[in-house]
């Protein structure tokens, strides 16, 4: 009997795994959404995604996706973008992937390239709207703190867990550390998280085999290692421009924010930027939605227009795709297993304390700095939370916000 019962309980997840799940245009649409109005940096975007997919589409459950988080901080790369990939893989398989980061990604790289020309002699620090898009940062990332603590530090032990990573990536501030502190939360959940305390975790219905996903693995050793020492023996400055940018997209741990000084010692030392082109690209890019990592497409157009922008835009997000292809297929069930899912239960309540963390710095101590900064980011969030607006509504209440408080002030 029970082996009926096991049978039966897997048909739906097996036919629910075969039909398709959504179509290309509706993941576009979702995505470019986002890539248009997440304000805020990395983990402000998880914030974003959280309630666009899991609140409001349903697209996937709120474990699936604190667990994809979780595998998205622990690989390098950006991890808000690969969390988008990854959803997107769910719901339309490679080419879902693909339009995701299409729709998600192209907004923020236009808006950069038309920043950097149109307000190249602008102050952009002193604009009373862009400290309103930083504010309304603060409401969303209160937002997932409470939902993502509700579900995944909501008793004694995870909670502890995650104040204390909280108090420790505040006090020793390293994308490392953050390491660290989720390999040691994930050791302490296997031992001290006891699996049977938890529900089952449901199947995420992955399509790409794993054919495809050790071909990724593959091709993403054999970039990082044979590009350099192709460089070595080829003086193609195209080939230097993709080695560059490709090696920075593999080994950046910590987000968006770890890019941008890890690119000016590529481009800058090699005089493909001047030190002042890079600076005004960099105060640009703060401003714009969607992934930092679009900040290549400027870095790439200065040197080379349009050509050199898609070329730097493709080569430092292939990483994140490689590495996504390659993990998604094994995740599904490795991350079922008994004691891989205890220790996700702690790894997630650390993720917890890192989005805690991250609410004051840098999100907080970048956009409040009066009382009437802390009331437009109370009204945020109160719109957000209680009366649940959609977060584009938000974000245009919170820069005409900024901008009235930049006049009265």
């Amino acid at each position: 009997m029970p082996k009926q019962t096991d049978v039966k309980s897997q048909k739906p997840t097996k036919s629910a795994k075969e039909k398709p799940k959504g179509s290309l245009l509706e993941i576009f649409q979702a995505a470019a959404k986002l890539g248009l109005t997440s304000f805020g940096g990395p983990i402000a975007h998880l914030g974003y995604f959280r309630d666009e997919y899991v609140n409001r589409r349903k697209w996937l459950d709120e474990k699936s996706y604190a667990d994809l988080v979780a595998l998205c901080q622990l690989l390098p790369g950006p991890a808000s973008s690969q969390v988008g990939i990854s959803i997107g893989m769910l719901r339309g398989g490679l080419l879902g992937g693909i339009v995701s980061w299409i729709g998600f990604t192209l907004p923020s790289a236009v808006a950069l390239l038309l920043f950097a020309y149109a307000l190249k002699d602008y102050d952009v620090d002193n604009a009373g709207w862009l400290h309103g898009l930083m504010i309304v940062a603060v409401a969303v990332v209160a937002q997932a703190v409470w939902g993502m603590a509700r579900n995944f530090a909501p008793d004694r032990i995870r909670g502890t867990m995650a104040i204390l990573t909280a108090i420790f990536v505040l006090l020793f501030p390293s994308a490392y550390s953050q390491l660290l502190l989720i390999a040691a939360a994930g050791l302490f959940g296997r031992f001290f998280l006891a699996k049977s305390a938890f529900p089952e975790t449901p199947q995420m219905g992955i399509s790409i085999s794993r054919r495809t996903a050790v071909g990724a693995w593959i091709l993403f050793f054999t970039l990082l290692i044979g590009l350099p020492l192709l460089r070595t023996v080829s003086s193609s400055h195209w080939l230097a421009v993709f080695d560059s940018f490709f090696r920075v997209g593999s080994l950046v741990f910590g987000g968006g924010h770890v890019v941008l000084p890890m690119l000016q010692a590529e481009v800058v030392p090699a005089g493909w930027l001047t030190d002042s082109q890079f600076l005004a690209g960099y105060g640009v890019a703060q401003a714009v939605p969607g992934p930092l990592f679009t900040f290549s497409a400027y870095v790439g157009a200065v040197m080379n227009g349009w050509t050199g922008a898609l070329l730097a835009l493709i080569a430092i997000f292939l990483p994140a795709f490689l590495l996504m292809i390659g993990t998604l297929p094994f995740w599904d069930a490795i991350r079922r297993h008994p004691n891989v899912q205890s220790s996700l239960n702690g790894i997630n309540a650390a993720v917890v304390g890192i989005l805690l963390a991250a609410l004051f710095h840098p999100v907080w101590l970048k956009a409040i700095h009066t009382p009437s900064d802390f009331c437009l980011a109370l009204a945020a969030f109160g719109l957000l939370m209680l009366w649940k607006l959609p977060p584009w509504v938000i974000v245009l209440f919170s820069a005409a916000g900024g901008a009235v408080i930049s006049v009265f002030s």
